[in-house]
C-alpha cells in the first residue's frame, strides 16, 4: 500500500513544480513588456500598488492554506469526514473575513493608503484596481482543501488562469489606454498602470470561479457515510491559527519590509527634490553621482508644471512628486529583471525540505550534509552567473528589455547593484529552506527582521543623500540580503549536525561566474565599437555578449568540475551526464 501513496505524492509535487515554473515564465512575459510600455512614473505607481497588494495577499493566504491542507490530510487519514467538512467551512469563513477587510482597505481607504502608506497619492487608481483581487483570497481555501487530498491540479490550474489573465488582459488594457485620447497625459499614464492591474483582478475572479466549480463537481462525486462528531468552530479556528500564524509571519516579514521601504524611498526622494538647488552644484563627480541627472529631471517637471498652471490653476502636476515617481519608476523597472534569478529558485527550494528531511528521518546525517551541500552548490551555480551577468551588463540588459524606454544612465547602475543582491537573495532562500528542513523555523524570521531593519536604515540614510538618492534603494536591498544570508549560513554552521562545507559549495561557482562576468564586459565593450549607432545594433552587441557569457560559463563549469557526481545523481539522467563529462 505504500508504493501508490509515494507515487501519488511525487506525481502531485511534479505537477505543481511544472505549473509553478509556467506561472513564473508567464509573469516574466507580463512584467518585462510592461516596463517598455509604461512611462517611469506610471510603472512606479504600478509597483507601489503591487507591493501593498502583496502584503495583504501574503498575510491572508501564506499560512492558512498550509494549515488547512495539513488538517484536511489528517482528517482523511483518520476517516473524520464531518470534521474535515467543518474545518473547510471555518477556513473559508476566515478567508472571507480577511479578504473583505483587505478589500475595504484597498477600496474605501485607497486615497489614505496611497497618500500616507505609499507616499504617492497618484497611485490611488492602481490601488483601486487591485482591490477586487484581495477580495478573492478565499480561493486559497479551495486550494488548501484540494492539497489536503494530494490533489494539486486545482491549485496549478487556477494559478495558470490568474497568470494568463494578468498577462493577456493586463497588457491589452494598458496598451488600449495608452493609445486612447484620454487627457491629460499624466492621467492617461496612471490609468494605464491601473489597467495593467485590472488584469490581475480579473484573473483572480476567474480563478475563484474555476475553483468553486471544481469543488462542487468534486463534492458531487463523493459518497461518504460519516458518523464522526466534529469539533466546535471556535476550537477548529484556534487550531488552524496556531499552525497558520508562524508561517504567515515568516512569509510576510519581507513583504512588510518592502512596503515600508516603498513609502520611505518615496518620502526621502520627495524631501531631496523639495530642497533641490539649496547650495548644491550640478557637477558630476562619478557615475554614481546622480544629482546632476536628478536636477535636470526636476527642472523639466518644474517647467512643465509652470506651463500647465497658467492654463489650469488646479493642475494635478506636481514637480516634486512627479520627479520622485519617475526615479522610483526607473528603480521598479530594474526590479522586474532582478527578481528573475529568485523565481528560478522557487521550484528548486520546494525539493530541499523533503530531500533533507528524508535523510534526517533515516538518521543519515552524512546524506543530509551531501544533499544540503549539493543544494547550496547548485543554487550558487544558477545565481552566480545571473548576478555577475547583471553586474557586467546592467545598462545594456535593461535597455534591451525596455526597448530603450528608460534612462539607462540611471537604470544601468541600479541593475548592476541589484545583480549582486540577487546572488544573496538566492542564497538566503535556499539557506532558509535548509533551516526549515532541520526544524529550525523561528530563527529565519528573526534574521529576516534584522535584515529588514538594516535595509530600512541604509535606504533612509542613502536615499536622503542628494548625491545618491535612488541608488540608495538597491544598496539597502543588497545590505538586507547580505545580512540575512550570512546570519542564516552561520546558524546552519552552528546548529545543523554535519553542516555543509561552504568552500566546496561556493568557491568554484564564484570563480567561474567572475571570469564569465569579466569576459562578458570585455566582449560587450568590443562589440559596441563594431555595432553601434542604433537600438538594433546595441541589441546585437548585448545579445552577442550574453551568448559569449553562456558559452564561457558552460566551459568553465566543466573544466573546473563545479558539479560533483552527487549533484548530477540528483538530476534526471544524471548518471549518464556524469559519465559523459568523466566526473567521478
Amino acid at each position: 500500500m505504500s508504493s501508490p501513496k509515494k507515487n501519488t505524492f511525487y506525481g502531485a509535487a511534479a505537477f505543481l513544480t511544472m505549473t509553478t515554473i509556467l506561472v513564473k515564465v508567464i509573469g516574466a512575459i507580463y512584467k518585462i513588456p510592461l516596463t517598455a510600455l509604461l512611462p517611469d512614473e506610471a510603472y512606479g505607481d504600478f509597483n507601489a500598488a503591487y507591493n501593498i497588494y502583496t502584503v495583504f495577499l501574503t498575510i491572508s493566504t501564506a499560512g492558512l492554506p498550509v494549515a488547512l491542507s495539513k488538517t484536511v490530510s489528517e482528517c482523511n487519514a483518520l476517516g473524520l469526514h464531518n470534521q474535515k467538512e467543518r474545518v473547510f467551512r471555518v477556513a473559508l469563513a476566515a478567508f472571507l473575513v480577511m479578504g473583505t477587510l483587505s478589500f475595504l482597505c484597498m477600496s474605501v481607504f485607497s486615497p489614505i493608503v496611497a497618500k500616507y502608506v505609499l507616499q504617492n497619492e497618484k497611485a490611488v487608481f492602481a490601488v483601486l484596481a487591485l482591490s477586487p483581487a484581495v477580495l478573492c483570497t478565499c480561493c486559497s481555501a479551495f486550494r488548501g482543501y484540494a492539497q489536503g487530498h494530494l490533489n494539486m491540479v486545482p491549485t496549478g490550474v487556477s494559478q495558470v488562469i490568474e497568470a494568463l489573465c494578468k498577462m493577456v488582459l493586463g497588457l491589452a488594457l494598458a496598451m488600449l489606454i495608452l493609445n486612447s485620447a484620454i487627457q491629460p497625459e499624466d492621467t492617461r499614464d496612471r490609468l494605464a498602470a491601473a489597467g495593467a492591474l485590472v488584469g490581475v483582478s480579473i484573473g483572480a475572479i476567474l480563478s475563484l470561479v474555476y475553483l468553486i466549480f471544481n469543488h462542487i463537481r468534486t463534492k458531487r462525486r463523493e459518497h461518504v457515510q460519516a458518523t464522526d462528531t466534529p469539533d466546535g468552530s471556535g476550537t477548529i479556528l484556534v487550531k488552524l491559527l496556531k499552525l497558520a500564524i508562524p508561517i504567515s509571519l515568516a512569509s510576510s516579514t519581507l513583504s512588510i519590509v518592502n512596503l515600508i521601504d516603498t513609502g520611505l524611498v518615496q518620502s526621502q526622494l520627495q524631501s531631496v527634490f523639495a530642497a533641490m538647488g539649496d547650495g548644491l552644484t550640478g557637477v558630476s563627480n562619478s557615475v554614481m553621482d546622480i544629482f546632476p541627472k536628478a536636477e535636470v529631471l526636476f527642472r523639466e517637471n518644474f517647467a512643465a508644471w509652470q506651463a500647465e498652471v497658467l492654463v489650469d490653476p488646479d493642475t494635478k502636476l506636481n514637480p516634486v512628486l512627479d520627479s520622485a515617481r519617475s526615479l522610483y519608476g526607473i528603480y521598479s523597472k530594474t526590479m522586474s529583471v532582478y527578481n528573475l534569478p529568485f523565481n528560478l529558485m522557487v521550484p528548486f527550494t520546494a525539493c530541499i525540505v523533503p530531500g533533507v528531511s528524508a535523510c534526517i528521518a533515516r538518521r543519515d546525517r552524512l546524506g543530509a550534509r551531501r544533499t544540503t551541500e549539493s543544494a547550496l552548490r547548485i543554487s550558487a551555480l544558477v545565481a552566480m552567473p545571473c548576478g555577475f551577468g547583471l553586474l557586467a551588463l546592467g545598462g545594456p540588459i535593461i535597455e534591451l528589455l525596455t526597448v530603450n524606454n528608460v534612462d539607462t544612465s540611471i537604470a544601468g547602475p541600479l541593475l548592476s547593484i541589484l545583480g549582486i543582491a540577487s546572488i544573496f537573495v538566492c542564497i538566503q532562500v535556499v539557506a532558509t529552506s535548509i533551516l526549515q528542513a532541520n526544524s529550525i523555523v523561528s530563527l529565519p524570521i528573526i534574521t529576516m527582521v534584522i535584515g529588514g531593519v538594516s535595509k530600512v536604515i541604509v535606504s533612509y540614510v542613502l536615499v536622503g543623500n542628494p548625491r545618491i538618492m535612488i541608488y540608495g534603494a538597491p544598496i539597502g536591498t543588497l545590505t538586507c540580503f547580505v545580512v540575512v544570508s550570512v546570519l542564516n549560513l552561520i546558524i546552519i554552521k552552528r546548529m545543523v549536525p554535519h553542516p555543509p562545507r561552504y568552500h566546496l559549495a561556493f568557491i568554484k561557482p564564484t570563480v567561474a561566474a567572475a571570469i564569465m562576468g569579466a569576459a562578458v564586459w570585455a566582449v560587450h565593450g568590443l562589440l559596441t565599437k563594431v555595432f553601434s549607432g542604433s537600438f538594433l545594433m546595441d541589441a546585437v552587441a548585448a545579445a552577442g555578449a550574453i551568448l559569449v557569457g553562456v558559452v564561457v560559463y558552460a566551459v568553465l563549469v566543466v573544466l573546473l568540475r563545479v558539479l560533483s557526481k552527487e549533484d548530477l545523481e540528483m538530476m534526471p539522467k544524471g548518471d549518464k551526464i556524469a559519465k559523459l563529462l568523466h566526473i567521478q
